[in-house]
């Protein structure tokens, strides 16, 4: 099928869990997350070119469009890898927010890959594409799967879910309040939490097997809610720690900052609880506010199209995808 143009959602993320049990010997650190796609997401739009080109737009001023973007990258690592001599157009539509811990460029990225394996009929199996995805960044492998999953090593290691059932749709509020702190910069301080008190987790001597021990918990729960950055960030940007307790006092049944933040999400129990909570939220100026809604693996799936790829369906038979 010969296709000359494609239009893809690409979802947000946030992390139901987020720990930093120790540094690896190649400089990088060791994480243990729980990843959740939810109903955030950008809009791509791709068109075939009659040069070899990569060409990219963006409405948001603040995205770079040259060869630092994720979805250039991408867009190059794919000629590369499969000696593509066809060229592309892509237009990014951006809202999610610019460096909010939610994982927009990763799922950007992602997404061009599954969408240029397409409309360049490269036909890979998927572990090229995964291989390629772990190279671009730590969350991209796992825009390729979406729904819920376990990511361990430098968070390119996926298990699926002890439990077969899809987790039930939780509603949900994202704030990104108008406070930012670089990922490198939020690494660097939980290190120097890390030596100086006893009271930080104990990130520079945990073993490597409990780095890699599973979760007792197949779904999460509002009281297991965990994120390791929130000791260092919270200091550092006291805007942040507002925004989660301006959800708790909206009725959040529990809140945890999105990634490396500055992005903080609730839980509530119902669409009408969320509803009347993002009504109610007096928002300080330059937040922004999110309802949104978790998505699962398969709706995500068949939302991208992806779920004819033979990899998938091995992930969710229960095989760990990465390394």
């Amino acid at each position: 099928m010969n296709q000359s143009s494609l239009s893809l959602p690409s979802f947000a993320k946030i992390n139901w869990s987020l720990e930093i049990p120790g540094k690896r010997p190649d400089g990088y650190h060791e994480v243990k997350t729980l990843l959740q796609t939810i109903s955030l997401h950008d809009e791509l739009r791709f068109e075939l070119s009659e040069d070899c080109a990569v060409s990219l737009s963006c409405d948001h001023p603040d995205v770079p469009t040259g060869s630092d973007n994720l979805i250039v990258r991408a867009a190059h690592a794919l000629q590369e890898r499969f000696e593509i001599e066809k060229g592309i157009r892509i237009r990014l539509e951006k809202r999610i927010p610019i460096k909010g811990g939610l994982g927009g460029a990763s799922s950007n990225a992602a997404a061009t890959l599954l969408a240029l394996n397409r409309l360049w009929e490269i036909k890979s199996g998927g572990g090229e594409l995964f291989e390629i995805a772990a190279k671009l960044g730590a969350d991209v492998p796992f825009f390729l799967l979406g729904g819920c999953v376990h990511a361990t090593g430098t968070g390119t290691t996926l298990s699926p879910l002890a439990s077969a059932p899809e987790p039930v749709q939780r509603h949900l509020i994202v704030i990104t309040p108008n406070a930012g702190i670089s990922t490198a910069a939020a690494y660097n301080a939980l290190d120097s939490r890390a030596l100086t008190t006893r009271n930080a987790n104990p990130i520079l001597s945990v073993s490597q097997s409990e780095a890699n021990s599973g979760y007792s918990q197949p779904w999460p729960l509002e009281d297991s809610l965990k994120n390791d950055f929130e000791t260092v960030i919270f200091d550092i940007e006291p805007e942040i720690r507002r925004t989660k307790e301006t959800l708790l006092q909206a009725g959040a049944l529990g809140a945890l900052l999105a990634g490396s933040g500055s992005s903080v999400f609730g839980i509530f129990a119902d669409e009408e609880d969320q509803q009347r909570a993002a009504n109610e939220i007096q928002l300080e100026a330059g937040w922004r506010i999110f309802p949104c809604v978790t998505v699962s693996q398969t709706e995500y799936l068949r939302a991208i199209g992806s779920w004819d790829i033979p990899f998938l369906r091995s992930f969710n038979s229960g095989s760990d995808i990465g390394a």
